[in-house]
């Protein structure tokens, strides 16, 4: 698998995921938001409306206009903004609940086909595993695993994310696995 391609051509993104993307970016510099929206109006979404669906390839191909012409540290920035501005499971408590709820509001955000996953697969002592087998760009994933950690990390801890796989889908495998300290 590779990071910006779809799992399958079927698979929407929820208009209220966009829009929280852009209200995320909003914190960024003037440069940075109209380069968010060119990207994603060059790539067919003009004016994301909440309670609609577009295609997920429009979506991630915007992130790889803006991984080229930004850097890919802005997807990182981007991914960290998703859990407090995206449609998201409420009632958590824990890290570990904050973990595993990426899935949730990652199956909840997207339809129409194989989307892929956030697999929480281990859990111990402040340390986690959690496998992301979907297209979306290594920086982004890691952006939203670290909000939702330290969101719910005691104030005192240091949030500390490594890459474990064995091979990342930069590298064409077909997953990504972090483990997340905390």
């Amino acid at each position: 698998m590779n990071q910006y391609n779809v799992l399958d051509h079927d698979v929407e993104i929820n208009g209220q995921t966009i829009l929280a993307t852009l209200e995320g970016v909003s914190r960024f510099s003037e440069t940075y938001k109209q380069q968010v929206r060119d990207a994603l109006a060059d790539n067919g979404i003009d004016d994301p409306k909440p309670n609609e669906w577009y295609s997920q390839q429009a979506w991630l191909d915007a992130f790889g206009v803006l991984a080229t012409e930004l850097e890919p540290h802005l997807l990182d920035r981007i991914g960290e903004q998703i859990p407090e501005t995206a449609d998201w499971p409420t009632g958590l408590s824990t890290v570990e609940d904050a973990l595993r709820s990426i899935n949730i509001a990652y199956q909840q955000n997207h339809r129409g086909g194989e989307i892929g996953y956030y697999r929480v697969t281990e859990i111990d002592d402040k340390v986690g595993t959690i496998r992301c087998k979907n297209p979306y760009p290594c920086p982004f994933d890691r952006g939203i695993i670290r909000a939702v950690t330290q969101q719910f990390a005691p104030v005192e801890r240091l949030v500390f994310i490594e890459e474990t796989g064995e091979k990342c889908r930069r590298e064409h495998g077909d997953a990504c696995v972090y483990t997340v300290y905390w």
